[in-house]
């Protein structure tokens, strides 16, 4: 059973979560249905954080994300991310689509930079959203460049779920998938993650380790009635350039 203390967090968090994916400001009523919690309970750890800058509450007694947490997002942005954006903003320019930075984070990979396609219809992550490897092609970049007894640990723990009738969900089926994607040197998502979006992924060199950590890859992901196979093609060399670079600069972070 957890400790008061950490559930104390956890609600903490929730609360934190319900209000950032909300797509405008919520009541007490409305928080407290969202997280589960008594509306007394909400309240006091919503006053808490209201204190703190980590909420807002306007003159409609309605609350949304505050001030502070945008001084923490700055500080838990990874320095490579900051370093990606004009590559990212040249893998955007050479192809018209949108063009990601993901790194592995225990076992799902989370988009930390981004540069979205000028296209009205585009592909377009948050940047912070976590995702499970094995559906995009990012996930399958990175996890091609890590031995496959670290790969089978991962997805044990996290299983592959089907998203679309073209994600791979058989194990065997997805070691041949990764072990083709590290021989080409990219990887595909082919409508695996979302119906009708391809994504081309290229992991950064020298990252490969038994613990995973720090494996990163970039991608350009679009429509698939305009990243065909012709398109992808000439992305190719773009993106392995561009992780070329971004493998260089993070050595110079390092240094």
């Amino acid at each position: 059973m957890a400790s008061p203390g950490v559930q104390s967090v956890d609600r903490a968090l929730d609360l934190l979560e319900a209000l950032g994916e909300a797509e405008r400001s919520l009541s007490l009523a409305e928080v407290a249905q969202r997280t589960g919690l008594t509306p007394p309970t909400a309240h006091r750890l919503l006053r808490t954080m209201q204190a703190r800058g980590y909420v807002n509450q306007h003159a409609s007694r309605e609350y949304s994300p505050g001030p502070a947490l945008i001084a923490l997002g700055r500080k838990a942005t990874p320095a490579l991310a900051v370093l990606a954006q004009p590559v990212l903003a040249e893998l955007e320019e050479i192809s018209g689509e949108t063009a990601n930075l993901a790194v592995l984070d225990r076992d799902l990979v989370a988009y930390v930079a981004q540069v979205p396609s000028r296209h009205r219809m585009r592909m377009f992550t948050e940047v912070g959203r976590q995702v499970l490897p094995h559906a995009s092609g990012v996930g399958k970049a990175i996890l091609s460049t890590l031995p496959e007894s670290k790969v089978r640990s991962i997805i044990q723990r996290t299983g592959l779920p089907r998203y679309t009738p073209s994600t791979i969900t058989d194990e065997a089926a997805f070691f041949a998938e990764l072990r083709e994607s590290r021989r080409r040197g990219f990887a595909i998502d082919d409508g695996e993650q979302e119906v009708g979006v391809r994504c081309i992924a290229v992991a950064l060199p020298a990252q490969a380790s038994v613990s995973g950590l720090g494996a990163a890859a970039v991608s350009i992901s679009g429509p698939a009635a305009r990243v065909t196979e012709a398109e992808s093609a000439r992305y190719i060399e773009a993106l392995q350039h561009a992780a070329a670079r971004l493998s260089s600069a993070r050595g110079s972070l390092d240094e």
